[in-house]
């Protein structure tokens, strides 16, 4: 179908990049424990530019060794230094590509691929080509595209035609990447990634004169203290605010027949695609910093693929929106609604267990710090405040529905979640009681669904016994529940 071909040159670049990132943890063990003799700082360096060297050669040589090829039906790549290596990727297996630009590839029109097929999982795709032209990247697409759409006419005897067309269904404005990037809670990283930093740079920072700089100004007052670490929390915002922005600039959500597709990005443009037949949840969620807003984020569940990572195959559908126009937004592009819906709460009698369980974690904190610090470990009473006030929030936000043949569950750990899946998705309902809950006529309810390697989902803790058999006798196909 198609000659042989090779990437583009810039590809030599960005495996030399990567081949120097993987080195980055033991040049800075060597530079923090190696010897700091002049002697030894000799070889040191003389030996880091001899291994940049040779980082740079194999990235130009695998370059040079790796090719592809779309033939008889599939996606051909030969490559490897010093054993030649064949994978063939059928085009029926091929679930999506998903493009990506980063700064080495947009000066030149080129763009990354990521190849993800119905067998791939984790953070690996399937097939990477790291630098083609956008043109090309384009027509790969479309003609796997064409030869899935021949065999779907030859396999139905049907005629299926080209799904070009793409509708936008959002497009995220400046307001809310504003309202994103002020609520995205990313000050800690910033923060213990500077402290990181720093803690290998003590041979070029004076720490033992900065140290005494700050007794002087413990000395001249506590005040120029909190300014300084007032700005010192007003830089690491900014800079988490400004990553965020670049993050997710220009986010935007595309529907075609038969796939979502989602684009962002301003300095490294991503683009994931995601077929619709692979959707298996929809996850709402609401952080305690934009929920006084009434915003949300809208996360889609996969079956894997790309889409998986350490939260469970998730991508992130809206960044930030109101909740009550998720449906509006959403309308019906997607297999699982996300209607505003009135869920079955809890009964009153579990909120007294809810205030248990959240004073016995702040128990043990409590008695250790009368233990350490005597009369001023009291003040740590104030955490059964807080515990009394999150356990309310777990409680009143916990809640269920069915909708047909969708279950809704709302659930809260630090993050108010509602999850909306179909009744052929649930990979398993499990229904647990224990001796406590038996006496109050409790149980929970916990709710997975098939997503990468695992499963993902949410438990509703203290719902009422016969609610649980309700849902239970729901999801089950023989219609009788094991109570």
């Amino acid at each position: 179908m198609s000659n042989s071909k090779r990437l583009h040159p810039i590809s030599a670049v960005t495996n030399f990049f990567k081949q120097l990132k993987e080195l980055i943890v033991p040049f800075v063990a060597f530079f923090v424990f190696g010897t700091r003799a002049s002697e030894g700082d000799l070889w040191f360096f003389g030996g880091s530019i001899a291994v940049v060297l040779v980082v740079l050669g194999i990235g130009v040589l695998n370059w040079l060794r790796f090719s592809y090829r779309l033939e008889e039906g599939e996606l051909r790549m030969e490559y490897g230094l010093l054993v030649r290596k064949k994978r063939y990727i059928p085009f029926d297996r091929i679930q999506s590509l998903d493009f990506s630009e980063g700064i080495l590839h947009r000066p030149f029109g080129l763009v990354k691929v990521k190849v993800e097929t119905a067998g791939s999982s984790g953070a690996d795709a399937e097939a990477v080509l790291t630098a083609i032209t956008k043109e090309e990247a384009n027509w790969i697409k479309e003609t796997i595209a064409q030869a899935k759409n021949t065999l779907a006419e030859e396999t139905m005897d049907t005629k299926v035609e080209d799904i070009v067309e793409e509708n936008v269904i959002y497009k995220i404005s400046f307001k809310e990447l504003l309202l994103l990037a002020t609520t995205s809670g990313g000050v800690g990283v910033v923060l213990s990634a500077l402290v990181a930093f720093l803690s290998q740079l003590d041979d070029f920072i004076p720490y033992e004169s900065a140290y005494r700089e700050v007794e002087k100004m413990i000395s001249n007052g506590v005040v120029i203290i909190a300014v300084l670490v007032f700005l010192g929390f007003l830089f690491a915002w900014m800079v988490a605010l400004i990553g965020t922005m670049v993050k997710y600039a220009q986010f935007t959500v595309k529907k075609t027949e038969r796939e979502i597709i989602i684009s962002r990005g301003l300095l490294e443009k991503r683009q994931i695609t995601i077929p619709l037949n692979r959707i298996q949840a929809v996850r709402i969620s609401e952080n305690i910093l934009r929920q006084p807003f009434g915003l949300c984020s809208v996360h889609i569940i996969s079956a894997g693929g790309s889409v998986r990572n350490t939260e469970g195959s998730k991508v992130m559908l809206l960044p930030a929106v109101k909740r009550v126009e998720v449906a509006t937004i959403l309308g019906d592009h997607l297999p699982i609604s996300t209607p505003v819906l009135p869920f079955n709460k809890l009964p009153k009698r579990a909120f007294p267990r809810y205030l248990i369980r959240g004073s016995l974690m702040v128990v043990p904190v409590f008695i250790a710090a009368v233990a350490i610090f005597k009369l001023w470990g009291l003040l740590s009473i104030v955490l059964f405040l807080f515990s009394g006030i999150w356990s309310y929030l777990k409680y009143k936000d916990a809640g269920w529905s069915i909708e047909g043949q969708q279950l809704n569950i709302q659930y809260r750990s630090l993050i108010k979640n509602t999850l909306f899946m179909k009744k052929h998705n649930v990979q398993s309902l499990d229904y647990k009681e224990s001796i406590f809950q038996k006496r109050k006529n409790l149980a929970s309810m916990t709710s997975l669904i098939k997503s990468g390697m695992g499963a993902v989902g949410g438990t509703i803790v203290d719902i009422e016994k016969e609610e649980a058999k309700e849902i239970y006798q729901w999801y089950s196909y023989s219609r009788k529940a094991p109570f």
